[in-house]
């Protein structure tokens, strides 16, 4: 198996498990709270379920985005950012009575497998970023030049 098919596939698989997350916070928000592991709001917080279930939604819809329209480094780029979320989400759930088996479990090796996603595609498309410049642009200036490709836009 190639890095490129490896890095598609486990984009897709991450892509899909959080949006799967984030439409069980909308429709069963009670449920994917116990799985959070922390105990979650009552009465009028119990919106916040339906804010986290969206935004995590859209963290899987960006990935799946950038993949479609075959943006591999700029997605190596999102998924290190993205990374981000597990990992507050482990600490939050030390420092808000979860267990450390939660923490470690389900939220930090969340945060391991996107950090590793990243580093593949950011380590496959290395090769591929080149410099672009920026001339005057004018009638008969040149405009934006791609130095990999040589082409002017």
């Amino acid at each position: 198996m190639t890095s490129k098919r490896l890095t598609t596939g486990l984009t897709g698989l991450l892509s899909a498990f959080i949006i799967v997350v984030g439409v069980r916070f909308v429709l069963d928000p009670h449920g994917a709270a116990a799985g959070f592991g922390i105990p979650g709001p009552q009465g009028a917080g119990t919106g916040f379920y339906d804010v986290k279930g969206v935004r995590d939604i859209a963290s899987g819809l960006v990935a799946i985005a950038l993949l479609i329209t075959r943006q591999r480094r700029a997605l190596g780029w999102a998924l290190l950012a993205e990374a981000f979320t597990p990992l507050g989400d482990a600490t939050i759930v030390l420092t808000h009575g979860g267990t450390l088996a939660t923490a470690l479990g389900i939220h930090a090796l969340t945060a391991a497998l996107v950090l590793l996603t990243a580093a593949l595609l950011l380590r496959e498309t290395r090769g591929a970023v080149g410099a672009v410049s920026v001339g005057a642009v004018s009638a008969g200036a040149p405009g934006i030049t791609n130095q990999v490709a040589g082409q002017t836009i």
